[in-house]
């Protein structure tokens, strides 16, 4: 304990303390394990000191916090030893790498912040390693694998101390490289403190969580913490004005729309969706490149990827190997029931990327445009009628549903969507239907369809829940839409 006072000069209120040992942290009460650091964090609804009577009783060895929860009863008369801090969340990962042996140090982690896209490229990364023959592991939205073992990720970035124990898990596991997605509340809450990364990459930036960053230029301001020096090496996608305000003079670049060291050429695009393109790199580098993944957006994906693989020093085949193979769960997945139109489940969930996901295929489908899509509760409100006038702009058919209302009204969150859609003028959109129930919704979608047409799913992605008045009930957008293809043949 006094090491860890030391650290992070924070205050151990029982010096008679200082020599007990810990082996863990954890600032959840139900999750300690003997020996744990249990850190009592404040929090909007409660302190996390209020539960340390739990955290206690099952072992926690130590107890961080700051001053207000010093002076619960619990902690003014617990026998163990307490650190207090004025910003204990803030220093907890500097806390939790210490405790785990400062692993990031033993690994080469790839951290990808950004808006949109950040998936997809820590899978486009990931991939291209395995095909060098690294031991991978991947942490992202919608799991994390520890080479090539899946677990299911709560979080995009876990909270500090479980970062710290994984990636500890990772070096035993003889891990060499970690790629893992960075989000703007990770960032700003501490999560990756004292993680050292080898790569920081940035896709984009819009309009994303302004419930909790109260305007773009905060959003802005957590993301750009990821190139404060932490990052070796930091590869930005120049396309949009927020990646070039990042450029250093050691900054890689890459675009799409400008000079950049990395740029694509023309790019080719099969009917059924797959891309080829030549990246452009520094020194003449010319690098031949296959994409399953459809739409524009993904070869600006790629390129970014491209430009991290190529400074790591990873092989070109590799990375063309790697790039070739990928996949990814909910991100412009494609459902294939032997259909005559084009099925597609995806994560867009915010106005920007919506606007993306629909211009890509539509650029590949000669009929209509469907359309389901919803907005999450307890979320940025802001951005729902934004959704609603994207989607209807560039659909034929746009069903407005339920997302994942969680506390909040379904139909207060379909009218704001629905306000947005219908402030189109009539020549400027499609036919708009609201249909509360999703799987409904999914299936009138598929009934409508017709040859040549493409039916895009949006916003719940890889999901397997629907969140409703606080219960997550069984519900998965792929699922729903292929059983609603196979129920349109009977």
């Amino acid at each position: 304990m006094s090491e860890l006072a030391s650290v992070v000069d924070a205050h151990l209120t029982t010096p008679t303390y200082a020599h007990v040992r810990v082996s863990g942290a954890t600032l959840r009460a139900q999750h300690v394990v003997p020996g744990d650091l249990f850190a009592a964090l404040p929090g909007a609804r409660a302190h996390g000191a209020d539960f340390v009577e739990g955290a206690l009783a099952a072992g926690a060895a130590a107890v961080l916090t700051d001053e207000a929860g010093a002076e619960r009863p619990a902690l003014r008369d617990a026998r163990v030893p307490v650190l207090v801090h004025p910003d204990p969340r803030g220093v907890l990962g500097l806390l939790a790498a210490r405790i785990y042996g400062h692993p990031s140090t033993k690994l080469a982690v790839w951290g990808i912040t950004g808006t949109s896209g950040k998936t997809t490229t820590s899978y486009l990364v990931e991939s291209a390693l395995r095909a060098a023959g690294h031991r991978t592991g991947l942490i992202g939205t919608v799991e994390t694998r520890i080479a090539g073992e899946r677990l299911d990720s709560a979080f995009t970035t876990p909270e500090a101390p479980d970062l710290q124990a994984l990636l500890a898990v990772m070096v035993e596991r003889e891990v060499l490289d970690v790629v893992m997605e960075v989000s703007s509340h990770a960032l700003d809450l501490g999560r990756v403190a004292g993680t050292e990364f080898a790569i920081g990459a940035f896709t984009n930036l819009s309009q994303d969580h302004l419930d909790f960053h109260p305007d773009m230029e905060d959003y802005f301001r957590a993301k750009a913490q990821l190139f404060d020096g932490r990052a070796r090496t930091e590869v930005v996608c120049v396309d949009g004005e927020w990646g070039r305000r990042l450029v250093t003079p050691d900054t890689i670049t890459v675009a799409m729309t400008t000079d950049a060291a990395w740029t694509a050429g023309e790019v080719t695009v099969t009917p059924t969706g797959e891309q080829s393109f030549t990246a452009h790199g520094p020194d003449g580098v010319e690098l031949p490149i296959a994409l399953r993944l459809p739409g524009t957006f993904n070869v600006a994906n790629a390129l970014l990827a491209i430009g991290c693989l190529h400074a790591a020093g990873v092989a070109t085949a590799d990375i063309q190997e790697g790039l070739a193979a990928v996949q990814v769960p909910g991100r412009m997945q494609r459902v294939d029931e032997g259909q005559a139109f084009t099925a597609v489940v995806d994560y867009s969930h915010k106005p920007a990327a919506v606007a993306l996901a629909l211009d890509a295929v539509r650029k590949q489908v000669r009929g209509r445009v469907i359309v389901v899509l919803g907005c999450g509760g307890d979320r940025d409100t802001a951005k729902r009628p934004l959704m609603g006038e994207e989607a209807t702009r560039r659909s034929d058919l746009l069903v407005v549903t339920d997302d994942n209302p969680r506390s909040e009204d379904p139909a207060a969150i379909r009218a704001a969507m629905l306000a947005g859609a219908l402030a189109v003028p009539d020549a400027e959109r499609g036919e708009v239907v609201e249909i509360g129930d999703r799987g409904a919704a999914i299936r009138h979608a598929v009934a409508q369809a017709r040859p040549g047409d493409v039916v895009v799913i949006a916003g719940k992605g890889h999901e397997t829940g629907q969140e409703v008045a606080g219960v997550i009930q069984p519900f998965s957008d792929v699922d729903a839409l292929a059983d609603a293809i196979r129920g349109a043949r009977k």
